[in-house]
């Protein structure tokens, strides 16, 4: 089993910047190979942002945020960040930390294995 908590979440006005954390604890055999962020608005699908693969620390976003956000790993390999800069109101939603065992990258939410609880992210304009 692993748990996973996010914290960092808040409100900022647009042009603003967050840092989300997702820490994970427990295990599993074999241990998860990415963290993923994922978000969901009001009314619109759960959507992947970034991942991070734990083993060589390889990065990959969506293109609505790329250039903005920055996802990086501990050196634990434990607590996945999400630096958000130049945030806009069309990154208001619930963001939500994600793994997944396998390593080939994958933005459809069925095939991550835990989730945490997520945390808010409201931008104003």
């Amino acid at each position: 089993q692993v748990q996973l908590v996010e914290s960092g979440g808040g409100s900022v006005q647009a042009g603003g910047s967050l840092r989300l954390s997702c820490a994970a604890s427990g295990h599993t055999t074999p241990p998860p190979c990415l963290m993923t962020w994922f978000r969901q608005a009001p009314g619109k699908e759960r959507e992947g942002v970034a991942v991070i693969d734990r083993g060589d620390r390889f990065t990959y976003y969506d293109d609505s945020v790329k250039g903005r956000f920055t996802i990086s790993l501990d050196d634990p390999k434990t607590t996945a960040y999400l630096q958000m800069n130049n945030l806009t109101p069309e990154d208001t939603a619930m963001y939500y930390c994600a793994t997944r065992k396998w390593c080939n990258l994958s933005w459809r939410a069925s095939d991550y294995d835990y989730w945490g609880q997520g945390t808010q992210v409201t931008v104003s304009s």
